[in-house]
């Protein structure tokens, strides 16, 4: 044993200090879990809950450790029969203890090893060999302190040592070591203070070197900034100087890791207290800055009530006890409101170096250290809160609620993103910096030792070439620099020269010592940044503080100043795996989907709480624009009017409304709106949700711009559709043109967002309204086209209907006609021009055609019904077809007719829906010219130079026509055909038809394609083709086509001899203020022409034949009625002779001329005189 001491290379100190570092961590992460699994009803293993064991587990746990199994048979028979699956589901928790048990073995031995070498420890020249060996010397005590608190240690290890004894005869090797450990350390603390007094020499001097490092660290926040630290701009001059220091490691040492080695490591060795001042001052200030502190995670220990429970039972220490109690009484005083003001300054601090790093990148080469002291400070403050938030008395709980951490935690990851972009400049700097200064000064110190045996001076020297051979072009050139080994040398010659005896003793030669420890923190940040940013800032801790976490943010978010740094949370998201260890795996998909979780439920409330801004801006805007509406003009005028005539109107003191714009009158700046407020609390949130492009959370990439998009579109679908105010139960809805107006206000609104976010406002216009114009959206929610095709069918139409509301022709919209039951609207105001074009802009052609189609179904619905009345009447209506010469039969056959009021009231109703179909079209089309004039103009140019077929019988050149149209549209887009591309659209039409023959002709089927163009963009159709659309899917049994031809034939027959009969009605009466009728037969007209031109080109007959037919029928029986003598019959005559002169002017197949050879021309101008002249009189 003596030559192993005198030879302390081959007790690989740094070796063992590095590798059993690591492992405690890893056994403190799987005793964790345990006792978390244990703790949870849900995942504690099922054996320590089964009703049936339960009488096992007592008495296995009464008697531990000792092992009887003989004469209990009957509390170990269930257990018998479990004894497989208790052996293996159990086998990870036990391996787990005999794990930790060897490394408290391996500890043991270490800590003997190092006082037998009477190992040199000073925490400012020897900073590895020191650091590792308290963090070794806490990791054990945690690790048995944390075994200590596992409730069902006993009855885990009891339960497999049972099962492994009924399976193979014998207990566990390890069985009576461990069990005898886990009776030794019931009381942890007090079984080690017992196990350290042989460490206590060791212990005592790594502790008491701390005296330079901790008091300076611990100091308040005004001493803080008296010195002005981690301020670049206080001393201009020297901005440029690299920051040094004697201690450069211990500059960011945690404070927090310092007070466990202070709290743990007096306790463990108590007896300096009593002799040593120094020793007592460190302990002294320890506890008076905390009053728990952090073992494990979430896991915490009370240092005051453990201190004295400890020292109470040791003769003469009522000392020490006292001194515990003075120190409690001063934490629990003054330590919150300490550690209260410490952040206030790091706020201000962190601020101030984060915006100037920001402008000048380059002096983080310099000031790196200043950079990782401030990120060190901050994080021990943040955790310091979070520790204590849940474990101090209510009545000082004011000191540890933080409003403003936020801000904190935001600057720290403002400096942290600053370190990771410009990383490069940082590589630079310091590469240079080791070359030329650090590797001169170093040989220097080599060159001038007295004494430096061979080995020292080999690794010297190594270090020395190594830092000499580096240049700027490694860096420039992408080369990756790796320093571990250097560190890991420096480490080994620590321990080789700390021992006592050692040939080169670093306690004499301290200044080498400060100088390496410079040069590692140097290399560092060359090539471990981003370990030093975990070292120095990794804040995974909130991964166990998850309601805390969550209420911080919500107090973020509750404050409009800290909402700009509420994206600090879910940046805090990407922290948690680092707290991960290999020897526990198990726990990474568990803290992967914690960290998902939040960091998804952060940015999703963040997103919710800018929508709702978003939409109370928008429902302010509304409102002013809602105030420019022209109804609310009436007012004004009014007054303007009775002032002008100087009438009195009104109450007297009534207050005069405001005008709009008012709210822009400001005699104040220090007024401020609520929409003010909105805007600052929005452009604050904004900025916070645009401060991240992305982030990369385990491996997921979060957008937080994609969430508040995702929530704009579904805000802005569930407000577009509320905003039509639907009432289905009184069938209310906002007129188009109100709805229109708040749209725009809204769009306004969402497009200023660009401003804030950089988003894409226009993808959620697209997405949004392009849902509008279907029947459905992708939720499966009634939209606006839906909406509002329902009330125009179920509602608006179907009122005129009932006759309470006319179609006037003068107007171009549908007009209330007085009757008893005053209707609830005005259908004017849903029905005008400048109504339907807001319909047209809201729906767009995709929801007009919808309208369309749903319209037209009513249509092809009311056709059906016509054709069965045909149907029952088909043979009086043949014959009158063939009769309509022979007036005296035609009366006999008309008195036959049935239900000739019934097609009458069908063809109007279609009438009017086709109406309605026509002013939405020509409001579409008004909208669609104003927004696209060209590609309308284009559409209009295939329409109008497609000439119409009179005879659409020859079949043969079809195939031909399609190739046709094939050749065209690819001769269109030859780009190197320059006679093509000097061709119209017309021309080529022209051109390629007259090759095949079909001069002036086109073939049905492309006509049709046509038609559907033009009429989607609102163009006006001879043939309507949505019409031939709906009919031609009426599908009609055991008829063959012929019939249907002759039935279509009939229908127009049977509405011919049905006219004469309106001539009765009362309300036939033609009003030429309205040009039209008040029941609506001026529909007739465009009933007649488009339910013939579909039917007919269905089913390939000449639409001017049959419209012809049609005009020889109508004209004979409208002729008879001239002759009738009865008034009642005959008394709106001229009213109805006018619907033959509205027939032709609507038809593009018939003509005056046709019209003058079937009826005269001097009835129709008799008839137009007679109703104005009526019409006169009766405005007299």
């Amino acid at each position: 044993m003596s030559r192993s001491v005198l030879q302390p290379s081959q007790q690989k100190l740094a070796e063992k200090l590095t590798i059993l570092n690591d492992r405690g961590v890893g056994m403190l992460t799987r005793l964790y879990n345990i006792k978390k699994a244990c703790g949870d009803p849900k995942a504690k293993p099922s054996y320590l809950i089964d009703k049936n064991l339960e009488s096992a587990v007592k008495f296995i746990v009464r008697k531990f450790p000792a092992v009887e199994t003989r004469n209990n048979n009957q509390q170990l028979a269930q257990l018998q029969k479990e004894k497989s699956e208790i052996l293996k589901n159990l086998a990870l928790y036990y391996f787990t203890f005999v794990d930790v048990m060897e490394f408290k073995d391996h500890v043991c031995e270490l800590l003997n090893t190092i006082d037998v070498c009477q190992v040199f420890f000073d925490i400012t020249v020897n900073f590895d060999l020191t650091k590792n060996y308290l963090d070794l010397i806490i990791t054990y005590t945690t690790l048995m302190i944390l075994l200590s608190r596992i409730e069902e240690r006993k009855a885990i290890i009891g339960l497999y040592n049972y099962a492994h004894e009924m399976t193979h005869g014998a207990s566990d090797r390890e069985y009576p070591r461990l069990g005898q450990m886990i009776v030794d350390y019931e009381n942890p603390l007090k079984k080690m203070m017992e196990e350290f007094v042989p460490h206590s020499k060791s212990l005592s001097d790594a502790l008491i070197s701390l005296q330079m490092v901790y008091p300076r660290r611990n100091l308040s926040a005004d001493q803080w900034r008296n010195a002005q630290l981690l301020s670049l701009i206080s001393a201009p001059s020297t901005m440029l100087n690299p920051a040094q220091s004697d201690t450069m490691p211990c500059e960011y040492l945690s404070l927090d890791a310092m007070e466990k080695w202070i709290i743990f490591g007096f306790i463990l060795c108590h007896g300096i207290l009593n002799s040593d001042a120094t020793a007592l001052n460190l302990w002294k200030l320890a506890l008076q800055s905390s009053s728990c502190l952090a073992l494990f995670r979430d896991e915490v220990f009370h240092i005051h009530k453990a201190a004295e429970d400890l020292f109470v039972n040791i003769r003469g220490y009522n000392k020490r006890i006292n001194d515990i109690r003075e120190c409690k009484e001063a934490a629990v005083s003054h330590a919150g409101s300490m550690h209260r003001e410490r952040r206030k300054f790091l706020r201000s601090a962190l601020k101030e170096l984060a915006t100037v790093l920001s402008d000048q990148p380059g002096l983080l080469g310099p000031k790196a250290l200043f950079v990782f002291m401030a990120l060190s400070f901050a994080r021990d403050e943040i955790i310091w809160l979070l520790r204590h938030a849940d474990n101090m008395p209510k009545k000082s709980a004011d000191d540890f609620i933080d409003k403003h951490i936020a801000e904190l935690i935001f600057y720290m990851e403002e400096l942290r993103a600053h370190v990771r972009k410009y990383g490069p400049v940082m590589q630079r700097y310091y590469v240079q910096y080791l070359s030329g200064f650090d590797a001169v000064v170093l040989n220097e110190l080599v060159q001038n030792l007295s004494v430096c045996p061979e080995d020292e001076s080999i690794i010297m020297s190594s270090f020395v070439n190594t830092m000499t051979s580096l240049s700027v072009k490694q860096v420039e050139d992408g080369e990756v620099f790796d320093f571990r080994g250097m560190r890991l040398d420096w480490f080994r010659l620590q321990a080789y020269t700390s021992v006592s005896k050692a040939s080169l003793s670093l306690a004499d030669h301290r200044e080498l010592g400060k100088m390496m420890n410079t040069i590692i923190f140097h290399t560092k940040m060359v090539d471990s940044l981003v370990e030093m940013l975990v070292e120095t800032s990794d804040l995974s801790i909130f991964c166990f503080y998850s309601r805390a976490f969550e209420k911080m943010f919500q107090q973020c978010l509750e404050l409009p100043s800290q909402s700009r740094y509420s994206i600090a949370f879910p940046l805090l998201c990407t922290h948690f795996m680092s707290c991960t260890h290999e020897l526990c795996p198990e726990e990474r998909h568990h803290i992967g989907d914690r960290s998902l979780s939040l960091c998804n439920m952060f940015l999703d409330e963040m997103a919710k709480q800018a929508r709702n801004l978003i939409t109370d801006i928008c429902t302010e805007q509304c409102t002013l624009s809602d105030q420019l509406l022209p109804k609310h003009c009436a007012k004004t005028i009014s007054q303007a009017v009775n002032k002008k005539s100087k009438k009195q109107t009104g109450k007297k003191g009534e207050p005069e409304r405001e005008k709009p714009g008012v709210e822009s009158m400001r005699k104040n700046r220090l007024v401020v709106t609520n929409l003010d407020k909105l805007h600052t609390a929005l452009s604050e949130l904004c900025f916070s949700i645009n401060y991240v492009p992305n982030m990369v959370v385990w491996e997921h990439t979060f957008t937080p711009r994609e969430y508040l998009t995702s929530h704009l579109e579904i805000r802005f679908t569930k407000s577009i559709v509320g905003m039509t105010m639907y009432n289905q139960a009184t069938q209310e809805i906002a007129k188009p043109s109100e709805l229109l107006t708040s749209v725009r206000a809204y769009m306004t609104v969402l497009q200023s967002i660009e401003n804030y976010v950089q988003i894409d406002i226009t993808r959620v216009f697209n997405n949004v309204l392009l849902q509008q114009t279907q029947h459905l959206d992708s939720h499966g929610e009634p939209t606006i086209t839906s909406l509002y095709t329902n009330w125009y069918l179920e509602t608006l139409l179907r009122q005129v209907s009932n006759g309470h509301i006319a179609y006037f022709p003068a107007m171009k919209a549908f007009v209330n006609l007085p009757t008893e039951n005053e209707l609830t609207f005005n259908a004017e105001e849903y029905s005008d021009i400048s109504e339907m074009r807001a319909l047209s802009e809201l729906l767009g052609p995709y929801g007009m055609k919808f309208l369309s189609e749903s319209l037209m179904w009513h249509i092809s619905s009311q056709v059906a019904e016509l054709k069965k009345l045909v149907v029952e009447n088909v043979e009086v209506l043949t014959q009158m077809r063939t009769s309509f010469d022979k007036p005296d039969q035609m009366a006999a056959l008309f008195k036959r007719l049935s239900s000739v009021d019934s097609v009458l009231k069908r063809m109007t109703i279609i009438g009017v829906i086709l109406s309605f179909r026509s002013l939405a079209q020509e409001a579409l089309r008004d909208v669609l010219s104003y927004h696209i004039p060209f590609l309308v103009s284009s559409i209009e140019d295939f329409k109008d130079h497609i000439p119409r077929e009179t005879d659409m019988k020859r079949k043969s050149l079809i195939t031909k026509a399609s190739c046709s149209i094939i050749e065209l549209e690819e001769s269109a887009c030859r780009s190197d055909e320059k006679r093509s591309s000097l061709l119209t659209l017309p021309d080529l039409f022209r051109k390629h038809f007259t090759a095949f023959g079909i001069k002036g002709v086109l073939k049905s089927r492309v006509a049709m394609n046509v038609y559907e163009l033009s009429s989607a963009a609102g163009l006006p159709c001879e043939i309507d083709p949505a019409l031939v659309v709906a009919l031609s899917s009426q599908k009609s049994e055991n008829i063959s086509p012929e019939e249907e031809y002759k039935i279509a034939c009939l229908l127009m027959v049977f509405v011919a001899v049905s006219l004469p009969t309106l001539a009765s009605n009362v309300m036939s009466q033609y009003s030429p203020a309205i040009e039209g009728h008040c029941n609506n037969i001026h529909c007739l007209a465009k009933a007649i022409n488009q339910i013939a031109a579909a039917l007919f080109t269905i089913h390939k007959g000449s639409i001017e034949d049959r419209l012809k037919e049609f005009l020889a029928l109508a004209s004979s029986s409208l002729l008879k009625i001239g002759q009738e003598t009865d008034k009642t019959t005959t008394r709106n005559r001229e009213s109805v002779y006018l619907l033959l002169d509205m027939i032709v002017q609507e038809s593009p197949f018939l003509t005056m001329d046709l019209l003058e050879s079937c009826f005269p021309y001097v009835l129709l101008r008799n008839a137009y005189h007679a109703v104005y002249k009526q019409s006169v009189t009766s405005s007299a």
